[in-house]
């Protein structure tokens, strides 16, 4: 049995907003309205498919002048959209390992986040195998994600468990036949793989 990890949201506390409560103070809705509007997911996939973060920004600034200082945030200040590790995940993380259970990385990210975060962060050296969108040009809840990351580490879909925090990419890797769990936090996590008899 393989598991296959999730990064953002999973093991690291990863979200945007983090950096932009700093910048856009009690204006929530405001916060909120730019990264729905300005600051995208459609335009942030871009970069998860291999763009460089600092050449999208630039892109991005160039048709918001206004707004151009606040979009430049996200490549200058991109790690402070991590608030620091999930703790009790990388626990769980490190128990499967110590039990002899082979472990994989399968991870929407930026080339030059999962690059610094390589040495900001011991656990991502743990994995036997990292599968990063942008290095492939392919991202969940994309199916060739998954069957390219399967037929790269030799795996078959029902010897392995996936776990990610977004339903899609849970129902796509379902799809094909991959069992997955939905995080929700450490503890719940936890009892799932106990339940499944992966930890003790």
């Amino acid at each position: 049995m393989a598991v296959l990890w999730d990064l953002g949201g999973v093991l690291l506390d990863w979200d945007p907003r983090h950096l932009y409560r700093k910048l856009f103070g009690d204006d929530e809705a405001a916060m909120d309205d730019f990264l729905a509007r300005v600051c995208s997911p459609q335009w942030h996939a871009q970069q998860d498919l291999g763009k460089a973060t600092a050449e999208a920004c630039a892109e991005l600034a160039a048709e918001h002048p206004g707004q151009a200082e606040m979009i430049n945030a996200w490549a200058e200040r991109n790690e402070e959209m991590v608030a620091g590790v999930i703790s009790g995940s990388v626990e769980v993380l490190a128990e499967l390992r110590a039990a002899g259970t082979a472990c994989y990385a399968l991870s929407n990210m930026e080339k030059e986040s999962f690059q610094r975060r390589l040495q900001l962060y011991d656990f991502l050296s743990w994995f036997d195998g990292c599968f990063i969108s942008s290095f492939e040009g392919v991202m969940k809840p994309d199916l060739e994600y998954f069957e390219r990351a399967l037929a790269r580490f030799g795996l078959s879909p029902a010897d392995c468990l996936f776990i990610d925090d977004r339903a899609q990419n849970i129902e796509a890797a379902r799809s094909l036949g991959i069992p997955a769990v939905l995080f929700g936090s450490p503890e719940q996590l936890r009892a799932e793989l106990e339940g499944r008899g992966l930890l003790a």
